[in-house]
């Protein structure tokens, strides 16, 4: 058996099988999620595989990706028994992997998104931006998405992120394309777009293997259909020779009843009422009506604004005109809570993202609806919980082996299920429901349609939100189709048909004959946006630190009326000198928070390594100032490693282990101080002289913390690793996916954190002389804090250069201000805090009105 390394290999043949799985079985635990599995991909053919949510398809996807390998039997590649180590070995074969929950980064770029891990090198080892967006642009234009490869990715709906999953599967030229659930978000002409481009593929001689539970995008796409029940493959057969029927026999075991059952209720009563409601930049003009038992149903492609009207009828978001209406009432909902209060409740089409607290178990994600009802004196109780959810459960068919099952550990389709239920059990009037079918299997989707229908009968209003064409038109009383947030036709269900849909959510006229979509639709694209100029003045009062600058013009403008010293050259070389410490200190904690880990150790490393480079000087005054830097930055080092290991491979979580490790070098400190002080006369005067130096005027200390920022900024901005960092905050498991080594990474941030934090000790020491067991005693906070103020983000993934350095000069500012108009001690601590708080709530305001204005542009 051989481990494939390279995708260098000769021309295939059409139709020769590429990659396979040859008998194979996956264990987890004692658990068989696959037994005894074959078939085979083959060049230039689509592979459509079926099954219900936990037949094992997913495992399959991620045998091939490399993310597991068999138990027993093997993958085959090239009729060769192989094996795939990680995603990063699987890639480097030739093998691309669009995962049915997107591995992306949303604090990233959408190009940085695309190109993660096989980022374009210019001679230098940097990242080739130019080239990176240039290719972005052809890659999202091939798919259909027109979007500024240099937006962050964090802005774009489900399905714009879901495009851009498929760009970067196409990014690699692989010989292999798999993909799982690719078409869950996407809207029919996205599907279209998408099917045109798996068809050039195709022409190309790809080996591809499509997974979904829509029969007609697989019979549509796929060449030959493999059927997998309980992880058992039950057969493997042409399109041709399968029918739609026999395939879903195949999944479940038996026959299928009606998969959309119709509504038989009688419209009663209005319940919902909108006159003219608009939300600016998203939509307007919108007259909506849905009686007790209809089901009425919005149409039309993604990002036309049907989930921004959903998100306003439940509170989430204020309409900026017109009127709601509940059961003939006037509403203003202003939040979800009243909007619940009023009988409304709300399925997002985010069941991970919005709807589920995925570590949570079943019982405790069913309370958070119903906390208030289910709640005395505080404690939330168990039974009245089940007893008002239980029911809904029983009738979706929930399978699970207890209430206190995690969440997580459910299929999609039951996931699906426990967030169904636990809106039904609050008894509302008005259920909206958005993509309630999105990546749930054949048996589950008739499940949540029959239930749908029997609320319906029993006199519930439903709004029902879908991109998939036979649930709009199987499932729905009425449509009300939507273009551009804009309201463009309703149909009655003897009305509606998929042509006259699809031409009032597409055409610019709707008096036009109604066109036919065709795969040659999907080819003429829309040109890529183009970047907007960027903006003057107001894109610079949006960026974050604008926020900082603000902070310490409130302090610095009034202290000066008050002390003048605050100008004085003794005190901003004396504010530039302690910032230069601090800012190489948050340094190292930025990368270590942007990893989405934390460092409470750093002021001990520091006190440890002035403490070991002080007393290096002292019993050697001759082998020079360098030995001292040295010493420090080595302690710091072994500090550092020492912490990242354990994190790492000892799988610890960061802040337990450093908040250990900080006691540890403390205790170590002091012992090895043993209550001794180094003073300023103990050192030679060389020592003392490396940070009072002056080059051209300027201290010495403040032109390497500005070298080292620079340099830092230059390598997490041009690199490719320095970019791995963030992907790692941003979505862990997704760096996983892709093979960035993320304990690796971490283990190197921590290192360098470490090295940086021994630096500044070296300096700490040579600036204030006087050293003992004490020295950053309580300095932790102080870094962390510069930090986070500089916009560093505690959930990792985000943060800037800039802002660390802008950061730390906001902290000692506000702490010199204080300290020159002779603030009491004892509130010194009470009014720093305070202004950090509004530092942040500043700098959080103006970055929510810079996002909310990019969302706002790219909706219109």
């Amino acid at each position: 058996m051989t481990t494939v390394r390279s995708a260098e290999v000769a021309p295939i043949t059409a139709g020769d099988p590429v990659i396979g799985l040859k008998e194979a079985t996956k264990a987890f635990g004692g658990t068989l999620a696959l037994r005894n599995v074959s078939f085979d991909l083959r060049s230039g053919e689509v592979l459509a595989l079926l099954g219900e949510n936990g037949a094992g398809k997913s495992t399959c996807v991620k045998m091939f990706a490399g993310v597991y390998q068999p138990t027993l039997g093997h993958v085959v590649w090239d009729d060769q028994p192989a094996v795939f180590g990680s995603p990063l070995d699987a890639q480097r074969s030739g093998i691309a992997v669009m995962h049915q929950h997107p591995g992306l980064f949303p604090d990233l770029s959408v190009a940085e998104n695309v190109f993660m891990g096989h980022m374009p090198q210019l001679p230098s080892g940097g990242i080739n931006r130019v080239a990176m967006r240039q290719e972005t642009a052809s890659l999202l234009a091939s798919v259909g998405l027109q979007i500024d490869p240099d937006a962050r990715l964090g802005v774009l709906r489900t399905s714009e992120q879901q495009l851009v999953e498929i760009a970067r599967a196409l990014s690699q030229n692989a010989r292999v394309l798999i993909m799982d659930e690719p078409t869950a978000a996407l809207s029919q002409r996205e599907v279209v777009r998408l099917f045109q481009v798996v068809r050039d593929l195709k022409q190309r001689g790809v080996a591809m293997m499509f997974v979904g539970h829509r029969m007609d995008e697989i019979f549509t796409i796929s060449d030959r259909i493999a059927v997998l029940r309980d992880g058992v493959l039950i057969g493997v057969e042409s399109r041709d020779s399968l029918s739609r029927d026999r395939a879903v026999q195949m999944m479940v075991g038996r026959e299928l009843s009606a998969l959309y059952p119709k509504n038989e209720a009688a419209p009663g009563d209005i319940v919902l009422e909108t006159r003219r409601l608009a939300r600016t930049g998203e939509f307007e003009g919108v007259d909506l009506t849905v009686r007790k038992g209809e089901i009425l149903g919005l149409g039309g492609l993604v990002g036309c604004g049907r989930t921004e009207i959903a998100r306003v009828l439940f509170g989430i978001a204020q309409p900026t005109s017109g009127s709601i209406r509940i059961n003939g009432k006037e509403m203003q909902f202003a939040g979800a809570s009243a909007a619940m209060a009023a009988g409304v409740a709300y399925v997002s089409e985010d069941r991970l993202g919005q709807s589920l607290v995925i570590d949570f178990p079943i019982v405790d994600n069913a309370a958070l609806t119903m906390l208030d009802s289910t709640t005395t004196a505080g404690f939330s109780s168990r039974q009245k919980v089940l007893d008002r959810v239980a029911p809904h459960l029983d009738r979706l068919q929930l399978r699970f082996s207890s209430y206190d099952q995690p969440i997580n550990t459910l299929s999609g389709g039951n996931q699906q299920k426990v967030v169904l239920a636990k809106w039904l059990a609050t008894g509302p009037q008005l259920l909206i429901l958005d993509e309630p079918t999105q990546g749930i299997d054949v048996q589950s989707k008739a499940e949540v349609h029959a239930m749908i229908a029997d609320l319906a009968k029993q006199g519930m209003a439903i709004i029902l939100i879908t991109s998939e064409m036979p649930e709009l038109l199987g499932m729905c009383d009425r449509i009300v189709v939507l273009r551009e947030g804009r309201q463009t036709a309703e149909f009655s269900r003897s009305e509606a048909t998929q042509e006259k849909i699809l031409r009032a959510a597409t055409d610019s006229e709707p008096s036009e004959p109604a066109p036919r979509l065709t795969p040659g639709d999907a080819t003429r694209a829309a040109p890529i946006a183009q970047m907007a100029p960027r903006p003057g003045w107001s894109g610079l009062l949006a960026k974050r630190e604008m926020g900082l600058v603000a902070a310490m013009l409130a302090v610095v403008i009034p202290v000066a009326f008050i002390n003048p010293l605050i100008f004085s050259a003794v005190n901003l070389t004396s504010l530039a000198m302690d910032a230069s410490l601090l800012m190489i200190a948050a340094l190292g904690q930025m990368l270590v928070l942007v990893t989405r880990n934390i460092d409470l150790s750093v002021a001990s490393v520091i006190g440890l390594s002035a403490y070991g480079s002080a007393l290096v000087m002292t019993g050697n005054p001759s082998i020079g100032i360098a030995a001292g830097i040295l010493a420090g930055c080595a302690l710091g080092l072994a500090c550092g490693m020492f912490n990242g290991a354990i994190v790492t491979y000892g799988r610890v979580p960061a802040i337990v282990v450093t908040l250990g490790t900080m006691s540890v070098f403390r205790g170590i400190d002091s012992l090895w101080t043993g209550g001794r002080q180094i003073s300023a006369d103990q050192v030679p005067q060389a020592w003392l002289d490396l940070t009072s130096a002056r080059v051209l005027g300027v201290p010495l200390m403040i032109i390497i913390a500005v070298a080292i920022m620079i340099v830092a900024a230059v390598l997490l901005r041009r690199t490719a690793t320095g970019r791995e960092f963030f992907a790692i905050g941003s979505n862990p498991s997704g760096a996983e996916l892709i093979g960035i080594p993320s304990r690796r990474l971490i283990l190197l941030a921590f290192s360098i954190a470490g090295l940086l934090a021994g630096f500044a000790g070296a300096l700490w020491a040579s600036r204030y002389a006087t050293i003992d067991a004490r020295v950053a005693y309580g300095y932790e906070l102080t870094v962390i804090a510069a930090a986070v103020v500089g916009g560093v983000a505690i959930r990792g993934g985000a943060g800037t250069i800039l802002g660390v350095a802008f950061g730390a000069l906001t902290l000692l500012v506000i702490r010199n201000g204080l300290i020159l108009v002779r603030v009491d001690p004892l509130w010194l601590q009470g009014v720093y805090g305070l202004v950090i708080l509004a530092a942040i709530g500043l700098d959080a305001l103006v970055s929510h009105r810079a996002t909310a204005a990019a969302s706002t542009r790219r909706i219109r």
